[in-house]
């Protein structure tokens, strides 16, 4: 009870978070996040085997006392005995090596020594080679059948089921993580490693293709059933971690496609996005429809005698009505039935069965504090498309003298000086993205083959991994959104659902309160990671792949869309989403590497429960942004899917996320929120000004873009199937051509020279020349020829 009240305070209050946004957490927290507290116990087994081993080899010595030469003399050895068949030996031996990535901990005494020395031995580990090694072994336990086949028939899966792949992928996620983040001290030989070991993880040098793809394998093996020992949050967080190595982070992004815009010819970036999102400040959330409910009553009381002047923001909240029934008075938020029907049985990916819960009540009535405070003048540049001029000017040529030019954007004559000064304030304001070039580009190609020629593809990492993952694109979607639909906290759990918790589950389950509690924290933060990985690793892949090709984005944006990215990222919304961004659901004590430097101090019930003192769970908050960002990429300038978000009825779950007081946050709620506008009807409008005012605010200005009134042509009833098929159609040709080196094409050189075509060597079958004869009577003599008819042909 004490716990629910503090929720709801913690929700009254909402406070401005103090959230730096970035690639990944710092660095201490994602080393910490690769483990479980249930395998808390295996620190020391990993110290046993080593001092075990170093023992014999190594006689009085402590590692760190060892000389450069003597260190690598010791890891080749390590290394050799890697390929020994026993498999306990292996693993042994494997605990050494991880012992020794974890930062030889029992000779540190403070947790900056353990990160020194866990750098300096990964850098080391991986000189001699022992990546290559670890992958060998990788693929031998992903293929291992006897392994996955005990464990489909075992009714419970624990830890020990996935032993041997937990130590190998530990290893190399500490290898991956360590080797990605530059530090200022490297020496040059580091950052040549660096260099080394992400061109390596980014080439197709793993049986052809790059090392992400095996990582995919192993999620659509996991997921359609056939091994559910894998460790799924250590493979999430190892190919999270390989791609945005490989391809990049949202820096590396942003100087990517300020080069790219340098090579197109394009004008510069009006302005640079990061900076402009980290600068702003976040507004005071819509006020809770309470406020006016309890004027009400106090009015009815008497306790005035004329009628109260409402806020505007206690009208946000109030009304919120289904836009295509602005008769209906009832409150939307506080309708829960009705909200539901928008949702039901779309959610889950190919299996849609999934209900969305109601929402929960709204906290308590907290008179507003602070007023709405923005920096003077509007924080971006506005933007306008040359579509958007074309049209303008469409409509003013069919007003003032009677006809159109089509395309032609610079004949003005016989219109009035307003439209003239218009114009030139849409082309000062004109912005070319780097995708209408590409399409632009791509049509020349469909229209003119011959003429454009054969298309130079750059062999970048984000091509290489596009082609790796072409052909089996839909299973790998698919996978990542069950395990996401999984480790959501609005998922129920299901018979028939997949078992994410195999590495986080015990041999023996607690018996004790104290245990039952500490397991309990262990599962809900082991949930909050595979949803951290999954939305940052679709995040970067969607952003990748735009910059790359719009195709190819395009591509894996439709497979999400038609997979039920949208309803499911919703039903994620539909939840006291305050609450999920403040959860305690860590034990510091327990964090690496805290743990093996300090003493164990004595876990209560107390402790467990006040958790840490942070004021915001980051890596929640970064899971919410970055699933705002994918629902904005792939809804974005999309009819068809803007009013899904309408039909599922997302504007009372994308309000309730602006009680979020963080910018960056209220910024992608408030995009979602002003594409759909102009389909929510009046009424709705009407009834939500503080929100309206919010978005002219914050979110960029198309500047012919109606979306505050619904009069804009792209309000009308569209095809949307037809859309839909448009790209699809557009999207398999631009594939087919690039990557279907096969085809059959009309336009292959056909040889017609009799000599060339008979002279040509045909490979035929073995058996062939037994049944030649037959095949003679059949084909030949028994055909009747006309030779007539072939003279004349």
């Amino acid at each position: 009870m004490q716990q629910q009240t503090d929720d709801m305070e913690g929700s009254m209050e909402s406070p401005n978070l103090e959230f730096e946004y970035g690639d990944t957490d710092n660095f201490t927290a994602e080393l910490s996040e690769l483990y479980s507290y249930t395998e808390e116990p295996e620190f020391s087994l990993n110290r046993d085997y080593f001092e075990e081993d170093f023992k014999n080899h190594v006689k009085g010595r402590r590692w760190m006392e060892l000389s450069m030469e003597e260190q690598r003399a010791y890891v080749m050895r390590l290394l050799d005995a890697l390929e020994v068949t026993d498999r306990d030996k292996r693993l042994k031996v494997a605990r050494a090596i991880l012992y020794l990535a974890q930062g030889v901990f029992d000779e540190c005494d403070t947790e900056t020594d353990v990160l020194y020395w866990s750098r300096h031995n990964v850098f080391l580990l991986y000189d001699m080679g022992i990546f290559t090694a670890l992958l060998e072994l990788l693929s031998m336990e992903i293929d291992n059948n006897q392994a996955c086949s005990s464990a489909v028939r075992k009714p419970a899966i624990s830890l020990a089921d996935s032993t041997e792949l937990r130590v190998l992928l530990s290893i190399m996620y500490l290898m991956v993580e360590t080797i990605r983040v530059e530090m200022e001290g490297d020496s040059p030989e580091r950052k040549a490693a660096r260099e080394a070991f992400k061109a390596e993880l980014g080439s197709p040098l793993y049986n052809g293709e790059p090392f992400a793809l095996l990582l995919f394998t192993m999620v659509t093996k996991f997921c359609s059933m056939n091994a559910p020992h894998f460790p799924m949050k250590k493979v999430l967080l190892l190919l999270w971690k390989t791609i945005l190595f490989t391809l990049g982070g949202f820096e590396e992004l942003q100087e990517m496609k300020v080069r790219m815009r340098e090579q197109l010819n394009l004008p510069p970036l009006p302005e640079d996005s990061i900076k402009v999102v980290r600068n702003m400040r976040a507004a005071s959330p819509p006020a809770s429809a309470m406020e006016l409910i309890e004027q009400q009553q106090q009015q009815k009381r008497g306790r005035r005698s004329r009628r109260p002047l409402v806020k505007q923001d206690s009208l946000d909240t109030y009304n919120e009505r289904d836009p295509f029934k602005n008769d209906d008075v009832r409150d939307e938020e506080d309708d829960p039935e009705d909200m539901d029907s928008g949702i039901e049985g779309e959610v889950d990916p190919l299996d849609r069965d999934v209900i969305i819960q109601p929402p929960p009540p709204p906290p308590p009535l907290r008179p507003p504090t602070e007023r709405l405070s923005f920096p003077k003048g509007l924080p971006w540049a506005p933007k306008v498309r040359e579509k958007d001029i074309e049209h303008f000017l469409e409509t003013s040529r069919n007003k003032f003298i009677g006809f159109t030019l089509g395309n032609d954007t610079d004949t003005l004559v016989g219109l009035p000086r307003p439209i003239h000064e218009s114009v030139k304030t849409l082309k000062q304001h004109k912005y070319v993205s780097i995708a209408e070039v590409q399409i632009k580009r791509e049509e020349e190609l469909q229209q003119c083959p011959m003429t454009m020629g054969e298309e130079e593809v750059e062999e970048i990492p984000a091509e290489i991994l596009y082609l790796g993952m072409l052909p089996s694109l839909s299973q790998y979607v698919i996978a990542l959104l069950k395990l996401l639909l999984a480790a959501a906290p609005t998922s129920k759990a299901k018979t028939d659902s997949i078992n994410i918790l195999a590495d986080v589950l015990p041999e023996e389950m607690p018996i004790t309160v104290l245990q039952s509690m500490k397991l309990g924290i262990d599962v809900n933060r082991h949930k909050e990671i595979i949803v951290k990985a999954i939305a940052a690793l679709l995040l970067l892949l969607l952003k990748h792949f735009k910059l790359n090709h719009i195709y190819q984005f395009e591509y894996v944006a439709q497979h999400l869309v038609f997979a039920n990215c949208i309803p499911l990222i919703l039903k994620f919304f539909n939840q006291n989403i305050m609450s999920y961004i403040s959860a305690r659901n860590s034990i510091c004590a327990l964090d690496f590497p805290h743990c093996v430097v300090h003493e164990m101090p004595e876990l209560t019930a107390e402790s467990l429960e006040a958790g840490d003192s942070n004021q915001f769970c980051w890596r929640n908050l970064f899971s919410c942004i970055n699933l705002l960002r994918i629902l904005n990429k792939i809804t974005k300038w999309k009819h068809s899917r803007t009013m899904m978000l309408v039909v599922f009825k997302s504007a009372p779950i994308l309000k309730r996320a602006l009680k979020v007081k963080q910018a960056m946050m209220q910024l992608y709620v408030l995009k979602l929120l002003k594409i759909q506008t102009k389909y929510l009807g009046r009424q709705w409008r009407k009834s939500n000004m503080k929100t309206m005012s919010a978005i002219y605010q914050k979110v960029r200005h198309r500047l012919n873009d109606d979306w505050a009134y619904g009069n804009d042509i792209d309000a009308r009833p569209w095809d949307f199937q037809a859309e839909e098929c448009a790209l699809r159609e557009s999207i398999e040709k631009f594939n087919t051509h690039r990557y279907d080196k096969n085809q059959n094409s009309d336009f292959t050189p056909v040889d017609n020279c009799l000599q060339s075509v008979l002279g040509q060597r045909v490979d035929l079958p073995e058996d062939f020349h037994y049944s030649y004869e037959m095949w003679l009577e059949r084909e030949v003599f028994s055909q009747p020829i006309q030779w007539e008819g072939l003279l004349q042909a």
